[in-house]
Parts: structure tokens; C-alpha cells; sequence
């Protein structure tokens, strides 16, 4: 069960990274007038991204000095979320399938 639950947990942040990757190219293609807020549909998805990828890159940006128009929130997060993977995660997981719990 806990396995499992260790399982989900690496579904998760996998789903978070899909989410920021998705939130990343979208910004670019606004930024670049290649996408346009005017389409309701764009927008709708823009809104969307910002909504589920703002709580957690807002307080990243809290510590983070300005860079003018760089934001480098999207790497922390990526960094952060590879860091709990590899360290934390993978391990436990390995450790709880060698005792078979």
C-alpha cells in the first residue's frame, strides 16, 4: 500500500512538470504574439495553466531577485521537483519494495 501510495505521489510531480512545460510554451507563444488572448479559446487555456501554476511558482518568485522580464520560477520548480524525486522519492521507494510493505 505504501508502494502505491509512493507510486502516486511520482504520478503527481510527473503531472506537475507536464503542467509547467504546458504553462512555459504557452507564455512563450503569447510573448511572441504567435498566440492571441482575443481567441477565446487560448485564453481560456492560458487562464487555465496560470491558475494551476501560480500557487506554486508565486512564492519561488517571492525569493527569487528580479531579472527583468526572465523568469526563472519555472527552473526552480523543475529543479526542486527532480531534487524531492531523485533524493527523496526513488529511494524510499527502492527501500519499501526491498521489504516488500
Amino acid at each position: 500500500m505504501l508502494f502505491g501510495l509512493l507510486q502516486f505521489v511520482d504520478v503527481v510531480l510527473s503531472l506537475v512538470i507536464f503542467i509547467m512545460i504546458a504553462q512555459v510554451i504557452v507564455s512563450w507563444l503569447l510573448a511572441f504574439n504567435i498566440l492571441n488572448m482575443s481567441n477565446q479559446l487560448v485564453a481560456t487555456i492560458a487562464n487555465m495553466l496560470w491558475q494551476l501554476t501560480n500557487p506554486l511558482l508565486a512564492p519561488i518568485r517571492r525569493l527569487l531577485p528580479n531579472f527583468g522580464g526572465l523568469d526563472i520560477s519555472p527552473i526552480v520548480l523543475f529543479l526542486a521537483i527532480y531534487f524531492i524525486r531523485l533524493v527523496i522519492l526513488y529511494p524510499l521507494m527502492r527501500q519499501v519494495a526491498m521489504q516488500g510493505l
